[in-house]
Parts: C-alpha cells; sequence; structure tokens
C-alpha cells in the first residue's frame, strides 16, 4: 500500500450545499472526474461544471423519491476495491466497476428536521442510508479512498492535493474516516434518540451519545488531565451556543461553572424581574432579584463576598452599563447574559482576562432532556430535574401559617436549592441568598455553616445581626432528625421549605412548632450530587 494515492474520480452528493460549487470548481480544475446525484449534480451542472450521473454508472435510474440512488455494486465496488488486490482489481474490470477515490457527502438533516418539531413520519424521511452505507464503505477503505463528511475539511483537502501533485497521504485518509465515523456514529446516535423517545423508551437497550467538538481545551479539571468540549447539537440557550465577545479561552471548569450559573438563572424569568446568580466551583455563592438588574448583582454579591471573588456571573435580562461597572468593580471570570448593550461592552473590554458571553435568550427550565454521567464500566442516565413547585403545591405543615411575603421567599430559596450540591441548606431574604450551604455530609453541617458564613458577611458589611435573621430556609431533601431544622432555627430563620417524607416528620413538625417557625412540605426533593 503506497503512502500517497492520486485522486482521479471523486462522488459528490450533499444535503448541506455549503462550499459545493467552489470545492466542485477546484476539483475539476484538478483534472478530477465528478460523480454526482439529484440536486448536488444539478447544482454543479448549472454553474458549467462537468457531472456524471451517478445513474450513468450504474446504469440504473434513481427511483423511489431517491431512496435508491447509490446503493449498487458500481458504487461500492468502487469505494470497497482494495487496488492493491489482483482479484479486486479483476472484479472492477469485469463488472466495469470505476475506482472512487474521493467521496463528498454530507447526510440528510435529521438532527434540524427533529429540532424544528417535525411530525414523525417527516422525521423518519430524513434518516438517510445510502449516505452513511457509502461513508462507511469508504472509511474502511481509507488505505485508498478519501472520505469527506464535513464542509471544513474542503479546504485541507485542497492543500492536500495541491501539496502532493493530486494525491493524498496515508496520515490524511486516516484523520478523515476518523472523522468519518465519528459522524455516522454521532448522526445513528440521534436516531436512536429521537426514536426512543418518540416510542416513549424511558430505558432503551442501548444508548449512544455523541458530540461535536467545540474546542480543545488547555487542560480538564487540573493542569495534568487533558479535556475537549463537545456540543451535542442542541439549541438551548447556554455556553455552548453564547457568543464569547472578549476574554481567553474558556477553561474545563469555566465552563462547567458557567453552565451551572446560567441554568440556574434561567429559573427566573425575566417576565418576572431582573435576576443574578452568581457561581464558584458549581455551587451558588449568591443569588438575588432586583428592581434592577444591578441591585440585583449587588444584593446577589452581599451574600458571600469573598466567593464571589473569581466567580462567574450569570444574569436572566440584557446586560447594561451601570450593571457592568459593578461587576467590573472586582476580579469575575466569566459573566453570561441575554445580550449585552455597547455601552457595557466598552465597559468590559478594558478588563482583558475577564469573558463575556451572550445568548439568544434565558433557558427554559422546564425542558425536559436527559443528563448522563460515567461510573467504572458504564453511566447513568436519568430525566433532567425540572421538577417545578408553585404555591398551590406546598402543604402547611405548622401551627403558624407562612405570610405572603415568607411563601414568595420559600419559593424563590427551593428554586435555588435545587442547583446547589446536596447536602443543600439555602437561606432567603427579601428575595435574595444571604447563606448557603453546599456539599456536606451532614444536613446540620450545611445549615451551620451557611449561618456562620452570614454572620461574616453581616461583620464585613457593618450589619448588627447575621443575614439569616428573619429568613426563609430551604432543606432539598427531608429533615431526617430536628436537629437541622433547630440550626436553621438558631440561625434566625422563621419559616422553612422542605420535601418531607421523612420517618420523623412528626417530631420535625414539633420542633418548628415549638420554635414558632412556619414550616411548608413540597412533596418532591431535588438532591443533586
Amino acid at each position: 500500500m503506497p503512502d500517497l494515492h492520486k485522486v482521479a474520480r471523486a462522488l459528490i452528493s450533499v444535503s448541506d450545499k455549503t462550499g459545493l460549487i467552489d470545492l466542485g470548481r477546484a476539483l475539476s480544475e484538478r483534472g478530477i472526474e465528478i460523480l454526482s446525484t439529484g440536486g448536488s449534480a444539478r447544482a454543479l451542472r448549472d454553474e458549467g461544471i462537468a457531472v456524471k450521473d451517478v445513474a450513468e454508472v450504474t446504469e440504473f435510474p434513481e427511483m423511489m423519491d431517491g431512496r435508491v440512488k447509490t446503493l449498487h455494486p458500481r458504487i461500492h465496488g468502487g469505494l470497497l476495491a482494495l487496488r492493491d488486490d489482483d482479484a479486486h482489481v479483476e472484479a472492477m474490470k469485469g463488472h466495469a466497476i470505476p475506482e472512487i477515490d474521493l467521496l463528498v457527502v454530507n447526510l440528510y438533516p435529521f438532527e434540524e428536521t427533529v429540532a424544528k418539531g417535525a411530525d414523525y413520519d417527516t422525521c423518519i424521511e430524513n434518516i438517510d442510508i445510502g449516505g452513511p452505507a457509502m461513508i462507511r464503505a469508504a472509511a474502511k477503505n481509507h488505505a485508498f479512498v478519501n472520505v469527506v463528511t464535513d464542509i471544513a475539511d474542503y479546504e485541507p483537502l485542497l492543500a492536500e492535493l495541491d501539496a502532493n501533485d493530486g494525491a493524498t497521504s496515508y496520515g490524511f485518509r486516516r484523520k478523515l474516516a476518523l472523522t468519518a465515523y465519528a459522524r455516522t456514529g454521532a448522526y445513528d446516535a440521534a436516531v436512536s434518540t429521537w426514536m426512543a423517545g418518540a416510542l416513549e423508551e424511558a430505558a432503551p437497550r442501548r444508548r449512544a451519545f455523541a458530540g461535536e467538538l467545540a474546542q480543545t481545551l488547555r487542560y480538564g479539571e487540573n493542569p495534568h488531565q487533558a479535556a475537549a468540549f463537545y456540543r451535542d447539537g442542541s439549541d438551548r440557550p447556554g455556553v455552548a451556543n453564547a457568543v464569547q465577545h472578549q476574554g481567553k479561552e474558556l477553561s474545563y471548569n469555566n465552563i462547567n461553572d458557567t453552565d451551572a450559573a446560567f441554568e440556574l438563572v434561567s429559573e427566573f424569568l425575566p417576565g418576572d424581574g431582573p435576576a443574578c446568580a452568581i457561581i464558584k466551583h458549581a455551587n451558588p455563592c449568591g443569588v438575588a432579584k432586583g428592581a434592577t438588574l444591578t441591585e440585583a448583582y449587588r444584593k446577589a454579591f452581599d451574600c458571600d463576598r469573598t466567593s464571589a471573588f473569581g466567580g462567574i456571573v450569570a444574569l436572566n435580562m440584557k446586560l447594561d452599563a451601570e450593571t457592568a461597572e459593578a461587576i467590573a468593580e472586582i476580579f469575575t471570570e466569566v459573566v453570561i447574559a441575554p445580550g449585552a448593550d455597547d455601552a457595557a461592552k466598552e465597559i468590559f473590554a478594558k478588563k482583558k482576562n475577564l469573558r463575556l458571553l451572550t445568548t439568544d435568550g434565558v433557558a427554559n427550565p422546564g425542558t425536559p432532556g436527559l443528563t448522563y454521567r460515567q461510573v467504572a464500566g458504564g453511566f447513568l442516565v436519568q430525566d433532567k430535574d425540572v421538577g417545578r413547585i408553585g404555591l398551590e403545591d406546598l402543604k402547611v405543615v405548622t401551627k403558624r401559617q407562612p405570610s405572603d411575603a415568607e411563601l414568595e421567599d420559600l419559593l424563590f430559596a427551593w428554586k435555588v436549592a435545587k442547583h446547589v450540591k446536596s447536602n443543600a441548606i439555602v437561606y432567603v431574604k427579601d428575595g435574595a441568598t444571604v447563606g448557603v450551604g453546599a456539599g456536606q455530609m451532614s444536613r446540620v453541617d450545611s445549615a451551620l455553616i451557611a449561618a456562620k458564613k452570614s454572620e461574616r458577611m453581616a461583620e464585613a458589611l457593618g450589619l448588627p445581626e447575621a443575614l439569616t435573621k428573619g429568613s426563609a430556609v430551604a432543606s432539598d431533601a427531608f429533615f431526617p432528625f430536628a436537629d437541622g431544622l433547630l440550626e436553621a432555627a438558631a440561625a434566625g430563620a422563621t419559616t422553612v421549605i422542605q420535601p418531607g417524607g421523612s420517618m420523623r416528620d412528626a417530631e420535625v413538625i414539633a420542633a418548628a412548632d415549638e420554635a414558632g417557625l412556619a414550616m411548608v412540605f413540597t412533596g418532591m426533593r431535588h438532591f443533586r450530587h
């Protein structure tokens, strides 16, 4: 097998015709014969580029609305034949099978069709059959055949041909084959995932996930770990689909934390007023609503100013100049918002190390989806936590009823607790977190840590008492004993929201009554590990 192999004939069949004409003309100018099908052939011919129809090669017409056109021995034989195998060469001669040295295929737009909400039959019609079959055949025979499935590889292909006098190297063909197999794998994953949803199969026998490289990263969580960032093809607003306006590339930890921040702030719809979330190490160190975006930021910042340094700021509204000025007062790694005005961008431009990301809107917190996590020897898959609680879902279990203002803070605290690592305790007062306890092995410790941080912030702000005095407190899961609840009461909480469901609920309720607390049950928990 020679390293270099001349490209004499190409087969082009693409759904996305971006760059098609330029590629076709460039190949033709290099003396490469072009075979093509349907719309691709017409588009090339309309530009005066010589094309031979696949039907001329197969001596068989396209039929069944184009379902059958390339599934033929004269096509697959030309892709699969080993050029250095005498028997293969004789078979090609005996059956008039032309060698195909280059295959350029991109597939029917199945993913795009699903994203548009097309009906079942339309989605089925957009499942490509001939394309994946040819791609896999060409990729298998990469010793002799180039397979291009990505428009981004058009220019590298032409550069390779020019560098090798119309030939390509074995190393180049191997890289194309890798990309090709990944593409068909991703395509099949998209089809199988969609079909599982269409058939309401919560746990299909096999699961496949795929992504497209967005960027290689300098390193992972730590400098000795290699890492990369992939997009899954969905159009959900967030870090994967955001536009970066300034600053160096996002790191692995930046991306993880920015996702956590934006998913949290998206719990608060813009129509309900400005909101801000500040994240550090995937946990919120401050979340608040305000009359203005600036007020929301400052209230969130005042929950834990120490942790906010070097954090991620997410906003649920377009960033304005006043808020940008406030954020720029301290070092911030990333700011993400659904848009930013020119004045805000100018302010941030002076902060070279700050990354500004903008999205097309906030994410819909109620949109269903899947989350998955690797474990040794496999991975866990579950529905995304889209559980939401309203006033009508709350069950008051204490003698004292919460006031309207307390209920508002309880629901706010509950939304935040959903995004805090378990065991989670969140104190909220007047639409702002005033203490967050995250990721502790004991719920009592989470309550204590959150309260202690609140005391320290009160001292830093020159306040006479801890911010948790008169607060509402949320627990992401039930209190197994009364001790955690009593710690919250000792910190000054006056009302509690928790799932309920403990064997000792009666004991916990009695403790709440004795402490004069109002407590509501949600019947839903929000573990986040």
